[in-house]
C-alpha cells in the first residue's frame, strides 16, 4: 500500500495543518469531497485522517455518529487505518494531568457524544489512532475560537479571558499537531487502538498576556468575556448554547500527559512557545528581532 493519505475535513483547522504536512513529507494526499463515496475515495489509502466535525458544533448527536459510520464503512473497505483529532471533552472535570490511562468521565452532552464515539472505535476489530489536543493555536489559520474571542482584540491592547484567566490549560499548535500526526503514520507498531496525548503547550492567558507584553513592550489588558450575552442568545443561537455547555473547560485547569508520545517519538520537539505567540501578534505591534 502506498504513502497515501484521505483527509476528511481538509478545509477545517486540524484538516488543513494534516494536508500541508503529509505533503511536506511526500505523501500522497487525498482531499475527501464531501457527500462523495468516501470508501471509493480511501481505496489504495494507508491512512484516513477523520478531521471531519460539523460546523460550530451543530446536531452532533446525529451527525457525530453518521460520520463515524461512514469512516468505519472505508476503513473496512480499504484496510487503512484511521487517525482522529481527538478532544479532551471526554476527562470532564477530573484532576490533571490527563493520560490515555484516564478515565472517560464527560460532563457534557458534547463529551458524552465523544466517549460513546471513541468506544466504538474501541470496541471495533479497526485500526484506528486518537490523537488526543486540548485547544487548538496557529496564527496562521484564522477561525479558530483562539483568535475568533481570545485574540480578537489583541491589536487594541486587550485580550478576551472566556474563564479562569489563571487557570493553565492544554493548547496544541496545529502546525506540531500536523507533524506528530505523519510521524505517528510511519510508526510500525502501534496498537490497534492508540490513544495518544499530545502535550502541545500549556499555559495561562495572564502567561500568555507576560509573553505577549515581553515581545512586545506592552502587556495587554485581560477581559472577561461576556457570558451573560450568550446566555440572552442561546434560545435562538445554536452555538450561543453549545458553547454555554463548554464553560466549565475555560475554569477548570488542565494539562495533557507527554510521556507517551515521547515514548513513541523520543525527537519529537514542539514549536517554542515565544514562536508561537509571535505568529499571532499584529505584525506592526511585534518588535523587530
Amino acid at each position: 500500500m502506498t504513502r497515501t493519505v484521505l483527509i476528511l475535513g481538509a478545509s477545517g483547522g486540524f484538516g488543513s495543518a494534516a494536508a500541508s504536512a503529509f505533503d511536506t513529507a511526500g505523501w500522497q494526499v487525498r482531499r475527501y469531497r464531501r457527500g462523495s463515496d468516501m470508501a471509493a475515495a480511501a481505496r489504495g489509502a494507508r491512512l484516513i485522517v477523520n478531521a471531519m466535525n460539523p460546523p460550530d458544533y451543530h446536531d452532533w448527536a446525529r451527525q457525530v455518529p453518521a460520520i463515524t459510520d461512514a469512516v468505519m464503512a472505508a476503513a473496512r473497505s480499504s484496510g487503512a487505518r484511521v487517525l482522529i483529532p481527538g478532544n479532551v471533552y471526554v476527562y470532564g472535570d477530573q484532576p490533571g494531568p490527563w493520560s490515555e490511562a484516564t478515565p472517560h468521565r464527560p460532563v457534557s452532552r458534547k463529551g458524552a457524544i465523544r466517549a460513546e464515539m471513541e468506544a466504538r472505535w474501541r470496541d471495533s476489530d479497526l485500526p484506528v489512532t486518537i490523537l488526543r489536543a486540548g485547544d487548538f493555536v496557529d496564527g496562521g489559520r484564522p477561525g479558530l475560537v483562539f483568535d475568533r474571542v481570545v485574540l480578537k482584540d489583541l491589536a487594541k491592547g486587550r485580550i478576551t479571558a472566556l474563564g479562569d484567566a489563571s487557570a493553565v490549560r492544554a493548547h496544541a499548535y496545529l502546525p506540531d499537531l500536523a507533524r506528530a500526526a505523519v510521524a505517528l503514520a510511519d510508526q510500525p507498531d502501534l496498537p490497534a487502538f492508540a490513544d495518544i496525548p499530545f502535550p502541545g503547550h500549556a499555559f495561562s492567558l495572564t502567561e500568555l498576556a507576560a509573553e505577549i507584553a515581553q515581545q512586545t513592550g506592552r502587556a495587554p489588558a485581560i477581559r472577561a468575556f461576556p457570558w451573560w450575552a450568550l446566555r440572552l442568545a442561546a434560545p435562538v443561537w445554536e452555538l450561543a448554547r453549545e458553547l454555554g455547555e463548554m464553560r466549565y473547560l475555560y475554569d477548570h485547569p488542565h494539562r495533557l500527559d507527554g510521556a507517551r508520545l515521547a515514548a513513541l517519538l523520543p525527537a519529537f520537539r514542539t514549536t517554542p512557545f515565544a514562536e508561537v505567540v509571535a505568529g499571532h501578534l499584529p505584525q506592526p505591534a511585534a518588535r523587530a528581532a
